[in-house]
């Protein structure tokens, strides 16, 4: 496409590709809008308009590259704010934003009662914009942009502006987030994007590819995996120590470059397949790596992070918690890679 070869011999942009909306029909989703991206270079990934906007299937050529869970996507579920309702409607896919003022397991104390992960993903997006790629002019781009508000009377009101891109010819996905505190007092702010990775691009040997210092969550299981003695890094076959909840859970600190980027993803060479993410550690300083090969729950994901995912009253001792002050808005950019030369 970049060639122009096309000149002259389409009429319409879908004929290459674009963003088509429709409306889910059947089972949990039923009811639920969504946005085709379709860049015509092999890369197409769907857009959940009622879950924050959120990716779940994506697909190179003829690979899947997300995980899908049992439930896949479902309506909103305005209870998972409370204690581990959130695992009931997490379908997976490339990505389920989490947060945005708690990630972690549910907690209680002083300050209130959190539920796993917050409750962003549940919230529907106010589309402001959807632009489509225009051939005869030159741009190759195209883009959605919505809002969504989590709000409560007299608790943190924070709105999430999301605007997912892409372009013609071009295996890459944009995401920029401007998160900002609406409310007139200082709010806790905790935000991750939770990458969820499945089969064929996760098999056994795909490579998890980062630089840094990681250190275990600090389970049976956490400690079996991420210590020195076992390759962390490489993953394995369908197991039975990842029955029911059992996973491994490790903290990364990433090392960026000398622009500031950090870069983590996925390399499968038996598929000359790979997944590359990209970064500012200023604005995501941790990463986090679930693993689970549980047979007929095979995963892994890369979870960028403003702190590990412990909940707010242990980012706050460790003087990690993000606290935003009135009107105050943060910025997220990322950028997902996917790459099929060799290897």
């Amino acid at each position: 496409m970049k060639n122009n070869s096309w000149k002259d011999k389409i009429s319409n942009h879908q004929q290459l590709g674009g963003i088509e909306l429709s409306v889910l029909d059947n089972g949990d989703g039923r009811g639920c809008r969504v946005a085709w991206f379709n860049t015509g270079s092999g890369l197409r990934f769907k857009v959940v308009l009622d879950r924050a906007m959120d990716i779940a299937d994506a697909f190179h050529n003829q690979h899947s590259l997300a995980w899908i869970s049992h439930l896949g996507v479902s309506a909103p579920n305005p209870t998972v704010d409370y204690a581990t309702n959130w695992l009931k409607s997490f379908g997976g896919g490339l990505i389920t934003t989490c947060g945005l003022t708690h990630t972690g397991g549910d907690e209680k104390d002083e300050s209130g009662e959190r539920g796993v992960h917050d409750r962003i993903s549940q919230l529907p997006a106010t589309i402001e914009s959807v632009i489509q790629p225009n051939l005869f002019k030159g741009n190759m781009e195209m883009s959605i942009t919505g809002r969504m508000i989590q709000t409560s009377l007299f608790g943190p009101s924070l709105e999430l502006k999301r605007t997912i891109s892409a372009a013609l010819g071009s295996s890459v996905i944009k995401i920029k987030d401007e998160v900002t505190n609406l409310g007139n007092f200082i709010v806790p702010h905790m935000m991750l994007y939770h990458m969820n990775f499945g089969w064929p691009l996760v098999d056994t040997d795909t490579e998890i590819t980062w630089d840094g210092n990681l250190k275990s969550r600090g389970g049976e299981l956490d400690n079996k995996i991420f210590n020195p003695k076992h390759n962390f890094k490489k993953c394995t076959g369908p197991s039975d120590d990842y029955q029911g909840e059992q996973s491994a859970v490790g903290f990364v600190d990433l090392k960026a470059d000398a622009n500031g980027l950090c870069e983590c993803g996925l390399r499968n060479s038996k598929l000359g397949l790979a997944v590359k993410i990209k970064y500012l550690k200023a604005q995501l300083p941790w990463m986090a790596n679930w693993q689970h090969y549980g047979k007929n729950e095979y995963v892994t994901a890369l979870e960028p992070c403003t702190s590990p995912p412990v909940g707010q009253a242990a980012a706050k001792k460790e003087n990690l918690l993000i606290q935003l002050k009135p009107q105050e808005t943060r910025m997220y950019e990322l950028e997902i890679n996917v790459f099929t030369t060799k290897l």
